[in-house]
Order: C-alpha cells, then structure tokens, then sequence
C-alpha cells in the first residue's frame, strides 16, 4: 500500500466527514431508517415487522419515524436524516424542483377514494364550481394539493380562483370544524374522520379528475450505494407481502390502524375497506403520468423549476 502523506490523510478524512451527512457509505448501513405517515400500508409492515424479519439476516435493524405530511418527510429524506419513506405523489416534485437529494424507489396505488374535498352539508357550496372565491385548506406540496389543482382546473377553474389556505392535516381538521374554512382537501384517515364527526358534502373524490400513484422515496446518496441495494430489494420484497396480507384482511388492517394510531374504529374501517394495497415498479406510464403533474405545476408557478421525473428515478447499483 502506498504511503500517504498526513496532508493526505486529512484531506482524506474531511472529505468523508463531510459526505457523511448525505448517507454516503463505505458500507451498507445497519440501522435503516424508515420515514412514514400513520395510515395504510407503513403501519401494517411496521405492525407485523415485515421489514425487519427480512433484514435480520444481513444484520440490518429498523427505525421508524413518524411525520404527519409529505414534505417535512421529503426534506428528511434530502438532509439524509432517514432513508426510505413513503409520500403522496406532490411532495417529490416540490423536493425535486428544489434540488432535494431523493430518488423515486417504487410505486404504490394512489389514496383513491380515500382522498376529496370536502364541506359542510348545507352552507351553499354543493359542487366544486361553487369553491370560486371560498378559502380551501390543504396541505402545501402534498397530494391533496395536486387533488385541488386538477378538480378546479376540471370544473373551469383556475388555481387562483380559490384562496388556498396552507394548513397541516391536525391545523386544517380544526379549521374545518369551526367553519374557519370554507372546504377542505384531503386523505385518509382525516378524511374517514371528518365523514364520520361532520357526515359533510363530498364535491370531489381524486379518482374522479387525477389518475395517481404514491411513492417510496429514498435518499439519493444511501440509494446510489451499491452495497445498500440488498436492503432496498429486501424491503421492497417484505413490503409486497404486507400489502398482498392487508388486502386480504381489511378488517384486521382497520384494527391494526385503529390500535396504532387511535383513530376511532368506524373512522379506520371506512379508511380500510376503501385504501389499495401493493407496491410495484415505476413503469414508463407512472412516470409520464408524475410528468404531467410535475409539468402542471411549474405552469401554475407553484414550483420554482421545471423538472425531468426520469432524473430522480433510482436505478438499482451493479456491484
């Protein structure tokens, strides 16, 4: 081995430290960390250790952190504060647009039904048309964002034809309930959980004007590591399996969930019996379709800059 000079050396070792941050490697990590929202398909593979069981025998452990949104989980995702986490499909185009460190790793089926706006039965609002000057909370970057985007574009109307009120799920729930708000756009299980406390109007369902997918995301360095991609295939693997048990047994899904999350039972199964489970490959067609919207919203001037999805797809290392 040649010998290295001490300047060598501590150039060597500030340019490790400084990659570090990034989740660059000279070897798998032993701790995956995992970054979720509470509903569907993560609290079942957490709930039954689906992942776990299948990295025990490359000696890798599993963390999971929860987030209550999309975008704070991307931004985690791009500081290398975890790994692997599920999102809606906005939130990965807002990180892309601001030069976030991810990579979409899967696909998994949209929030359907499982996704609308919503208002109170009786105060005048009864189609989405009639949204036109009223205040719609959503969540900035998320999916239900997108949702709103496409619905008013859908019925003659422009973005900012609404005022949109930027609100996290718990803030826009309160907002909702006290009539700070004129309509809400949002997922599971808020959704479930206005239905059953509000019964309001639903003037929209996502099925009915977006054709979607949600993501695994990973973090761009952790992914692009060779010796990590053992661990990205295993968890993919243990993922489709929870999901194939979850669509087979909703009733226990509702259960599992009810138990996680406290959500109440009647909330959870309604989530339940209408959520799609399973995880699958990003295909040409996904990704056009993630093109489009991502297109959509640079057009609306709701991301700074124009993005490539392709470029953010991860491609599994050789070697």
């Amino acid at each position: 081995m040649p010998h290295l000079s001490r300047r060598q050396l501590l150039i060597s070792a500030a340019a490790l430290t400084a990659l570090a941050p990034l989740g660059l490697r000279a070897e798998a990590v032993t701790t995956l960390k995992i970054g979720y929202q509470k509903t569907n398909l993560p609290v079942i593979a957490q709930e039954q250790r689906s992942i776990e069981t299948a990295l025990e025998p490359l000696g890798v452990s599993v963390e999971w952190v929860e987030f209550t949104a999309g975008p704070p989980l991307v931004e985690a995702l791009n500081v290398g504060a975890i790994h692997l986490g599920w999102t809606g499909d906005a939130p990965p185009i807002f990180g892309q647009s601001s030069g976030a460190a991810i990579v979409y790793v899967a696909a998994l089926p949209a929030n359907g039904l499982g996704e609308a706006i919503i208002t109170k039965t009786g105060n005048g609002i009864e189609k989405v048309a009639d949204l036109k000057g009223k205040k719609v909370a959503v969540g900035k970057g998320t999916s239900a964002h997108n949702l709103l985007v496409a619905a008013l574009e859908a019925n003659g109307l422009a973005f900012s034809d609404v005022e949109a009120v930027y609100l996290s799920p718990a803030d826009a729930g309160a907002a909702f309930a006290s009539d700070a708000v004129d309509a809400w756009s949002i997922w599971d299980p808020f959704l479930a959980i206005a239905e059953v406390q509000h019964k309001p109007t639903v003037l929209v369902r996502a099925p009915e004007v977006i054709t979607v997918n949600t993501y695994f995301l990973g973090n761009a360095a952790f992914a692009a590591d060779p010796a990590n991609a053992p661990i990205i295939e295993k968890t993919l693997a243990a993922l489709a399996e929870s999901a194939t048990w979850a669509d087979a047994n909703r009733d226990k899904v509702a259960e599992a969930l009810h138990a996680v999350t406290g959500v109440p039972l009647e909330a959870q199964k309604l989530a339940a019996d209408r959520a799609q489970f399973g995880i699958f490959p990003l295909t040409p067609e996904i990704i056009a379709g993630q093109q489009a919207t991502a297109d959509r919203f640079f057009g609306l001037g709701l991301i700074p800059t124009a993005i490539v999805v392709q470029d953010a797809v991860w491609q599994a290392p050789q070697g």
